[in-house]
């Protein structure tokens, strides 16, 4: 009786986390389609929070690091939704980014595959 309601408890949260985590390929990037927190961007640069550089970046607008393993996007430029897919290029580092200082500084970075 234990052994199995052991079995279920388990099964329950393993479907918790796999459901809650979105699908990442081998680079760690997820599908474009998975972006669903902010706006899809090119930076030019990416460092994460709890790095120097990314320590950094943030001090220059004020953030307080809150997640160490997030991504900060340096130098980012919007885009096209329409145009991933179908052509839409980024030659240094695609993200899918939950806020935009300006284009100089994005918080909140997850990286993408433009080809998903």
């Amino acid at each position: 009786m234990f052994s199995t309601l052991l079995a279920v408890y388990a099964g329950v949260a393993l479907t918790a986390v796999t459901t809650a985590t979105p699908a990442q390929t081998q680079g760690g990037a997820i599908p474009v389609s998975q972006c669903n927190t902010g706006s899809i961007q090119c930076c030019d640069s990416t460092f994460t929070e709890g790095s120097a550089g990314g320590t950094a970046l943030l001090g220059l607008i004020g953030v307080v690091v809150q997640d160490v393993n997030a991504l900060v996007g340096q130098g980012c430029s919007p885009l096209s939704v329409v145009g991933v897919g179908n052509g839409a290029t980024c030659t240094a580092n695609p993200v899918c980014c939950e806020d935009n200082s300006n284009s100089l500084i994005s918080v909140g970075c997850v990286p993408i595959d433009l080809n998903l």
